[in-house]
């Protein structure tokens, strides 16, 4: 099985403009997550798709491979699948988010051997070490998994909801949060692109259930490595504080 590692990587971030470049202890974000995708042994290949040309410079400065993409690409997803078509002998693309410092390849690697299993269509990854700041918090998501451990729902908001718990919602249900890395085969790639958005994706603004709405399955593999992102300006002490 050949394995594509893509990390998407916009400037124009509406959160965090400017964010792959922001210096972390002498290393640009960008960097530290290329390098931690790249000890992933099960990789071909790792590149970084961006549609600016600082973002391009700046990987090429340390030595690693980007490639320019269309301005036009609403999502990761989108920049990732036109990557995939310049590799047409991958069998299977991993979506490594750019804000993802700390990646860790042991993550990489349980989200690709998810692959092993011929029927595996997408996979991601989710951590049941939740708190109750976690489970509030509209920037850190949300999945209800079944008996196959496939997700049924992704939400911002606390899901199941404890409103009507007896008892600590904690320990009354074992809340999964997300942790955003995607992985695809080649073939559903090209297919998810093609999909036209939902009314369910536009609300919670997560792109992943345009997928499930469409009828595709998403594995969710179970982890205990925490590598915490950096999606605001806030979350940037608290990588420091871990590098």
């Amino acid at each position: 099985m050949k394995v594509l590692g893509v990390i998407p990587a916009r400037y124009g971030s509406s959160r965090f403009p400017g964010k792959p470049l922001i210096d972390l202890k002498g290393k640009s974000m960008i960097q530290r997550v290329y390098e931690g995708a790249k000890q992933c042994t099960l990789f071909e290949e790792v590149v970084v798709a961006t549609d600016d040309q600082r973002i391009f410079d700046a990987v090429h400065m340390f030595g690693g491979k980007a490639m320019m993409t269309s301005q036009s690409h609403p999502s990761g997803t989108d920049r990732c699948a036109e990557v995939a078509k310049t590799y047409p002998q991958m069998d299977v693309v991993v979506n490594i988010q750019g804000d993802e410092p700390l990646v860790d390849f042991r993550q990489l690697e349980q989200l690709i051997k998810a692959f092993d299993d011929r029927e595996t269509q997408i996979a991601t990854l989710g951590n049941k070490s939740v708190s109750m700041d976690d489970l509030l918090n509209p920037n850190r998501i949300k999945i209800v998994v079944n008996k196959a451990a496939e997700a049924i729902y992704f939400s911002r908001s606390p899901i199941p909801n404890f409103h009507h718990a007896k008892q600590d919602p904690l320990s009354s249900y074992p809340y999964l949060r997300h942790i955003g890395l995607y992985a695809y085969r080649s073939t559903i790639l090209s297919e998810l692109t093609a999909l036209e958005p939902t009314a369910l994706e536009q609300t919670e603004s997560l792109e992943q259930l345009r997928w499930l709405y469409h009828g595709y399955a998403i594995k969710v593999v179970e982890t205990t490595i925490e590598t915490p992102n950096i999606d605001v300006p806030e979350d940037v002490e608290k990588v420091l504080n871990l590098l």
